[in-house]
């Protein structure tokens, strides 16, 4: 048996403090893992040390000739602290994911060898059956302990819930009764907690408050982006320490950092397209006060510790208050101030609305992609491509959520996917029972920033905290602002002119697919010289101001003047391509041959440059849009546009409306290029693509 005062003098060496002492439930946690070996769920605030129960907890099974833990943990930023955070107690702690495929043999003799005390695996690793075969399954008979971080993702309810940790459910069956598992979060209320419960079986649960009494909370409903940047720049100079700030989408990430980057503030954009060696150098200058916000997506959240965190900001308020906890508890947790504040937009309605309505794959792709299956001996995802009009992340995400089922209707056999003989049809019932309940979740945010009581009380009720209780720090209990809401009225202006020139690159295709372009004879690699320069593209559709513009004026049949002007500016004042463009020309349509041309015309006449109508379309062929692969989208195009007569030898300007897949643009700047033209500049109003 492990004594108390064994499991504390480790305590005290991972910390490395002769005088800290466990805080409640700590002992209580490692006593019915080491001692008990039970199964147990513990629910405790963001910063209480649920990872020292796991450490602590291995060290006292490897001290008794238990087997290796193995963690499940789903972000490689958890990862890597608790590696480092496993030395202190002299545990060898090791972890095969996407970016060490070099280590993963040597890491699997260690295992066979026992030298391995620790092993931190995604849940993705799950999904492959090479891993699942020759590494899992060899020591799921001695495994000493299965910690499960962040357990809220098994349960369908989670606002994080991710359709890999149901694979672990069915492995939790391979393995001996009487290991102990420990499945840890911060972010479950009752329902969350119920159905983690019915998943991993007869398994306790040690709840504590969830109150976070050194936060100071705020709510502002600033509708305009404009308006919330001048009011960033006008304060977060004065929030305390260093923190986060939240944004719904990459691109506004990118936009939030730009313009604090371009008032003085050291900040810088973080989403999950960054490659993992910079996302660890951004987390590591935010750990060591090198600059004063990183602007993150839900990219930066599960798993990033840094104790002295002193603000979290929402730029677009969360989908969720569970979702919401997780982030604003990453501040103050071991400081005495921390401050979150959410600012609330006219935009962030819209986009939780499209992440409800793509968070599960659509029910025609799922009969599609079973289809193609089951008339064939197996296909790669690429293939499946070429055989159905879906994009790559389309076909991946529903083979992700057809892969999960139990029994599964297609399983991956080394690179291929097969169909097996299991009759399917989808659960629509779960998915209108989900999406209702995202919807009811987004309805509690609406009410939280509305709310007049206490703020930390609203969210401990929300997830059915035991103890919840008015915390006497935040907006509402004090009276008064935590932080002014106020801002100087003569920034917004400039942050409005900052937004209305955030265009930006848009680079065309350089890779042909094989046997798509029968009539135009590309396939491979273009020639250099006849790919496109980098263009732009001057705004995401449906955006204030330009991409609002462009979607009210594409319906008028007219772009208004101002769409002439600011792109001539841009053009002259931002972009400046070089070679200058000698002459500009445009994408023509069938169905509305005025629309783009006249505007080609405007731009020409403003830039002092002839517009001529060079190209010409064929035939008519289906919109772009509803093209979702590049197989696809090339055949739609094949043939449907040629070069008219002479044309100018001189770089061109070509201009579109809305650039979709940018494969229009990247076929005629092909045939620009080969009728004789010079470098082709593209340039297009707005982007279609809601993401990022």
């Amino acid at each position: 048996m492990a004594s108390y005062a064994e499991s504390l003098a480790l305590l005290r060496k991972a910390l490395d403090d002769e005088t800290t002492e466990f805080r409640d439930g700590q002992f209580e946690a490692i006593d019915a893992l080491a001692n008990r070996r039970e199964r147990l769920l513990v629910v405790q605030r963001t910063g209480w040390g649920k990872s020292f129960v796991y450490f602590i907890a291995t060290r006292l099974l490897r001290d008794r000739g238990r087997g290796p833990t193995l963690i499940v943990s789903p972000l490689l930023a958890l990862m890597r602290n608790q590696i480092q955070a496993a030395e202190r107690l002299h545990l060898r702690a090791r972890t095969i994911n996407s970016t060490n495929r070099e280590e993963w043999a040597e890491i699997d003799r260690a295992l066979q060898e026992d030298r391995v005390d620790i092993l931190l695996i995604s849940p993705e690793r799950l999904a492959n059956e090479d891993f699942l075969e020759n590494t899992l399954m060899p020591m799921a008979g001695r495994i000493g302990l299965l910690a499960v971080d962040e357990a809220h993702c098994i349960s369908d309810w989670g606002h994080d819930f991710r359709p890999d940790y149901r694979r672990l459910v069915n492995f939790l069956r391979l393995m001996p009764g009487n290991v102990p598992i420990l499945g840890t979060t911060a972010t479950a209320n009752d329902r969350v907690i119920a159905d983690v419960r019915a998943q991993l079986g007869d398994i306790g649960i040690q709840r504590g408050s969830l109150r976070r009494r050194s936060l100071e909370l705020q709510n502002i409903r600033m509708p305009s982006q404009a308006e919330r940047l001048a009011w960033l720049d006008e304060h977060v100079g004065a929030l305390p320490g260093t923190g986060i700030i939240y944004t719904l989408t990459k691109r506004d990430a990118y936009r939030v950092s730009g313009w604090l980057a371009r008032n003085g503030v050291a900040a810088e954009a973080y989403h999950s397209d960054v490659a993992d060696d910079r996302r660890r150098r951004l987390e590591d200058r935010l750990l060591e006060n090198r600059i004063k916000a990183l602007v993150a997506t839900t990219a930066l959240g599960m798993g990033y510790d840094k104790p002295d965190l002193g603000f979290v900001v929402h730029f677009q308020a969360p989908g969720s208050i569970i979702g919401y906890y997780q982030q604003v508890g990453r501040a103050g947790r071991a400081i005495d101030r921390a401050v979150g504040v959410v600012l609330s937009g006219e935009e962030d309605g819209r986009i939780h609305e499209f992440f409800r309505r793509t968070a599960f794959p659509d029910e025609g792709w799922v009969t599609s992609i079973l289809d193609a299956l089951e008339d064939s001996d197996g296909l790669s995802i690429r293939e499946l491509e070429t055989a159905i009009n879906l994009r790559y992340g389309q076909i991946e995400k529903a083979l992700k959520f057809l892969s999960v089922e139990s029994p599964a209707p297609a399983v991956k056999v080394g690179s291929q996917w097969r169909r097996t003989p299991v009759p399917y049809s989808m659960d629509r019932e779960r998915i209108r029972r989900l999406t209702g309940q995202r919807e009811m979740e987004w309805d509690e945010v609406q009410r939280y920033i509305d709310h007049r009581g206490c703020l930390m009380a609203y969210l401990a009720r929300a997830l059915d905290d035991p103890a919840p209780g008015p915390c006497g720090k935040c907006a509402s209990c004090l009276g008064r602002p935590v932080i002014s809401p106020s801002y100087d009225r003569a920034t917004a202006p400039t942050a409005s002119r900052f937004l209305a020139r955030s265009e930006q690159p848009l680079r065309c295709k350089t890779q042909a697919p094989k046997d798509a372009f029968a009539e135009y004879d590309l396939a491979g690699s273009l020639p250099a010289d006849w790919r496109a320069e980098t263009g732009r593209v001057l705004s995401r559709w449906g955006d204030p101001p330009w991409g609002r513009a462009v979607a009210e004026d594409k319906q008028k049949g007219r772009f208004r003047d101002e769409l002439v002007d600011v792109a001539a500016e841009m053009l002259r004042e931002r972009w400046r391509p070089a070679p200058w463009p000698a002459w500009v020309a445009c994408v023509p349509s069938r169905k509305r041959p005025r629309l783009v041309s006249d505007y080609a015309a405007r731009l020409a006449r403003a830039l002092d440059l002839p517009f001529e109508e060079a190209v010409v379309k064929l035939r008519d062929n289906e919109e772009q849009k509803m093209q979702h692969n590049r197989h696809h989208q090339c055949r739609n195009l094949d043939g449907v546009f040629a070069i008219e007569g002479p044309i100018r030898p001189g770089p061109v300007l070509l201009v579109d409306d809305v650039a979709d897949s940018g494969w229009t643009l990247t076929v005629i700047s092909v045939l620009l290029r080969r009728a004789g033209s010079g470098p082709v500049w593209p340039l297009a109003l707005a982007s279609a693509s809601m993401a990022g």
